[in-house]
């Protein structure tokens, strides 16, 4: 991969890894903090994720050289997809969070849920990258698609590794 991929990759895990941290502590201080703490949390997580969805695309900018027309029509394409992954994505944060509230209180009822939930999301991911690959192979070649898909599936693992590493397991 080329440079731009791993000067994103550091400043990212680091920053993600503070913000994770925070927020995976929150489901504990939120009680003795209040709402504005709350507020506050999750404020700086819309930021993160903002500014992680622009780092994103600047990495696959960086990473998949498109000519003046497929980047005209690649990218209204990217950003389709990536308005509809933000949808799954406020559902796994919402997930997070309210693992993290329960985390201490959490009943083996609890846990079976979020086991589906989290499993349902992750399905839900890839059933949106299987309904966009042959809407970017309308704009892409397929090589180029490949090569997307690979940029946007490391991206988004190394993103998923550092935010699991954050969330304490469940302790039977």
């Amino acid at each position: 991969m080329k440079k731009p991929f791993f000067a994103w990759l550091a400043l990212s895990g680091a920053i993600l890894l503070i913000q994770t941290s925070a927020f995976a502590q929150s489901g504990g201080t939120q009680a003795s903090a209040g709402q504005n703490s709350q507020d506050s949390i999750d404020k700086n997580i819309d930021l993160l994720r903002k500014d992680i969805r622009s780092q994103k695309k600047q990495i696959i900018a960086a990473n998949v050289p498109l000519t003046d027309a497929e980047a005209q029509n690649f990218w209204p394409v990217y950003d389709q997809y990536t308005a509809e992954l933000v949808q799954i994505n406020n559902d796994k944060y919402a997930l997070i969070k309210e693992y993290a509230k329960s985390y201490d209180t959490m009943t083996d009822a609890q846990a079976d849920d979020w086991t589906g939930r989290i499993l349902k999301l992750d399905a839900n991911v890839a059933a949106l990258r299987q309904k966009y690959v042959p809407i970017f192979h309308k704009v892409l070649s397929p090589k180029k698609t490949a090569l997307y898909e690979q940029v946007e599936r490391k991206t988004q693992m190394l993103i998923d590794v550092q935010i699991s590493l954050q969330i304490p397991l469940v302790q039977p």
